[in-house]
């Protein structure tokens, strides 16, 4: 079982097409499952790159 660290959400936009008609459309994460020291996470690519500079040091 994996820990969700993050406390983002999608985000929600506007598809606009060519004639200008709006549909609703929602922009996901990049979730990435991480494993560190043992320990397997879900989080965002962004924060998962953080976390692996993190413990590499």
């Amino acid at each position: 079982m994996s820990r969700k660290v993050t406390s983002k959400v999608p985000n929600s936009a506007k598809k606009v097409s060519h004639a200008h008609n709006r549909t609703n459309k929602k922009q996901n994460l990049n979730f990435q499952y991480v494993t560190i020291n043992g320990i397997k996470f879900k989080t965002t690519a962004r924060e998962a790159r953080t976390l692996r500079k993190l413990t590499s040091k």
